[in-house]
This record gives C-alpha cells, sequence and structure tokens, in this order.
C-alpha cells in the first residue's frame, strides 16, 4: 500500500485527516508515533523533522505531505474519490479554505491549549492563556452559530474540508468549553457531524484512548457511546 498516516489516534487533527479518508474509502496504512518511544518517534522524524503529526508519506510517489490541509488537497489531487472535499467553484473553495482555518486556527489551536495547560507542572500553569483561550472560543461559537443558520454543512450543502477540520475542533472543544445554551445551530451541527459514518469510525477508533485524554472526567457519557 503506497499511502502511510503518521497518526496518534487521540490527536484532533490527525482526526481531521482520518475523516477525509474515510469519506472516500481511500486505501492506507497507519503509524501510530509515541513520542516516548525514541525508536517510534524518529520513524516520524525521518519523514517530516519538525515532528509535527499528522504526516501523510506516499511511497508511490516518494512524498511526504505535512500539514492537515495540505494532505487533504493532496489526496483530492492524486487520489480522489466520489466526495470532492474541495469544490471546483473557485467562490466556494475560498468559503472552504477560510472556514477550514477557522476551524483550525480558532476553536482546534485555543482547544488545545486548554487541554495542555491542565497537565502542565502545577508551577507552569498559564491561566492567564486558559483564560485568553476560552474567550477565543467563545467567540467563535458566537461566529459558527450564526453563520450556520441557513446551512446543513460548514459552508453549505455539501460535506467539505471545512467540515473535516471542524469535528475534532468541536468534539473536544465542547468538553473543555461547553458550548452556551443558546448557541442551538452549533449544537445541531455537531450532532449532524457526530452521525456521519466517517466520524463515527474516527471516534470510535479513538474510543480506546480517552482515558488519557486530560479532560477525561468531563467528557459526556454518550461521547463514550458512539461506535
Amino acid at each position: 500500500m503506497s499511502l502511510t498516516l503518521y497518526i496518534h489516534p487521540l490527536a484532533s487533527f490527525c482526526h481531521k485527516v482520518l475523516i477525509a479518508l474515510y469519506e472516500n474509502e481511500t486505501e492506507f496504512d497507519t503509524q501510530i508515533v509515541d513520542f516516548a518511544d525514541p525508536g517510534s518517534a524518529a520513524a516520524l522524524l525521518d519523514k517530516w523533522p519538525v515532528g509535527k503529526i499528522p504526516v501523510l508519506h506516499d511511497s508511490k510517489a516518494a512524498q511526504t505531505v505535512p500539514e492537515t490541509s495540505i494532505i487533504i488537497e493532496y489526496l483530492q489531487a492524486n487520489y480522489p474519490g466520489e466526495v470532492r472535499l474541495l469544490p471546483a467553484d473557485p467562490d466556494e473553495l475560498l468559503q472552504v479554505r477560510q472556514w477550514d482555518r477557522f476551524y483550525d486556527l480558532y476553536v482546534s489551536v485555543p482547544m488545545q491549549k486548554i487541554v495542555t495547560d491542565r497537565i502542565r507542572p502545577a508551577n507552569a500553569n498559564d491561566p492567564h492563556g486558559v483564560t485568553e483561550a476560552k474567550s477565543t472560543l467563545d467567540q467563535a461559537y458566537k461566529m459558527i452559530d450564526a453563520h450556520l443558520q441557513a446551512k446543513r454543512w460548514a459552508t453549505g450543502e455539501d460535506f467539505t474540508m471545512a467540515d473535516c477540520a471542524a469535528l475534532p475542533g468541536l468534539f473536544f472543544a465542547s468538553i473543555v468549553d461547553p458550548f452556551p445554551g443558546d448557541r442551538e445551530h452549533l449544537k445541531a451541527y455537531l450532532q449532524r457531524l457526530l452521525v456521519r459514518p466517517s466520524v463515527r469510525r474516527v471516534i470510535a477508533e479513538a474510543q480506546p484512548y480517552f482515558s488519557m485524554f486530560p479532560y477525561r472526567d468531563a467528557m459526556p457519557e454518550h461521547y463514550l457511546g458512539i461506535s
């Protein structure tokens, strides 16, 4: 098999790419990276010295592809399937790229700030940074809720790369900074995402690792039953 994706099953950015792969039933192998294991980490660093996951390696093309959005674009260009995650129309494509970046930068990144702060040493916590991250999430929730009033998916009627980005960020963000009660469009959108087959598969594969999640105590019970 020519495609290998270097991942950790609990990493939200890895989930984004996995959803894209499962949407089109693309054949690939996974390589789970254990950064505590020098040998496992070395296999990733040999491909991408920055050491961030996910990373896609295409042995057929002798190509290493980092960064989630670039990976998804690479897959569409070289391993296309029935689900077109980046539309052909330039205006629609711009919207997809805009909301893809929005979910990565203003949902996933602040969510990760809150999560990682919980596992810092007690004298190394960053309460101000966590407060800023929650403020960013609250503003993002407001914008997403307004944007989704007349939309089924992130940019319209078609499931796209922006939805691949939205799910992992919103899934974990809803645990660490729950949605306000009046964000009904946002809540409904997350529920639509959670019943999509590609998403259900990603969450089911992550479930055995949920005990490692620093906010496992705050995880809703119904998240544990998605399969």
